[in-house]
């Protein structure tokens, strides 16, 4: 991330909340500072959001993209229990922890963490979750505050760390499956045809390579972060 991304980001609200258009705040902040995203593109920081970036960027002041959304005031999410019923797609979807609770039982939202970025309202196949208005008529960062982005940004990264080290285990699990298995195919296998069998070991031999390939690729881009 070059020194100005980095400016931007910190004066972002990072609710991760992507109706700038961007997958996260920092992707946000990377693309105005390479000029392929305009100033006006997060609605929770609002208008004054706009005037930070205008200041770091120098670029003129302009009104918030109705595209991206409106400047409202500040709301955290609830989950009605009586219609809960404990799928967790409202805890995958939350970028900061938020949300807890294990398959099929009661999830419960930890409204200190609440960014309300509302990514948990459209994966709920039952629609109960409900918005509650926390800071009445105030919007943007009258609403908001540095202290709750700064304890945004760290849940989001943990988060993203979280997520991350999940995939790698989950991917070494199933490499050390199929390796388990192409050691001896014969005993791991319902076919006894040696051309069946040699077309299922290179299948296997290709996918632990493609496995290898993109471990090697992760290594290299962590490092050069």
């Amino acid at each position: 991330m070059t020194d100005l991304a980095a400016k931007l980001l910190a004066v972002l609200p990072q609710t991760q909340c992507t109706r700038c258009g961007y997958p996260d705040c920092a992707a946000y902040a990377q693309a105005v500072a390479q000029g392929e995203a305009n100033i006006n593109q997060c609605p929770p920081g609002g208008q004054q959001g706009v005037v930070r970036l205008s200041a770091l960027t120098g670029r003129p002041v302009k009104p918030l993209n109705p595209d991206n959304g409106a400047e409202t005031p500040r709301h955290v999410v609830w989950i009605d229990e009586d219609w809960c019923i404990g799928c967790t797609l409202c805890i995958k979807a939350c970028p900061v922890d938020a949300i807890v609770g294990s398959n099929k039982l009661m999830h419960t939202v930890i409204e200190p963490y609440c960014t309300g970025c509302d990514l948990c309202l459209p994966v709920c196949p039952v629609d109960c979750i409900k918005l509650e208005d926390v800071s009445g008529s105030a919007t943007g960062w009258d609403a908001w505050s540095a202290e709750l982005a700064e304890q945004a940004r760290g849940r989001y990264e943990f988060h993203s760390w979280r997520v991350m080290r999940e995939e790698v285990e989950h991917a070494k699990r199933l490499e050390e499956k199929a390796r388990l298995k192409l050691s001896d195919l014969a005993t791991h296998s319902q076919h006894t045809d040696p051309a069946v069998l040699d077309q299922k070991r290179a299948v296997i031999e290709a996918a632990l390579a493609r496995a290898r390939a993109k471990r090697e690729a992760d290594t290299q881009d962590t490092h050069a972060r």
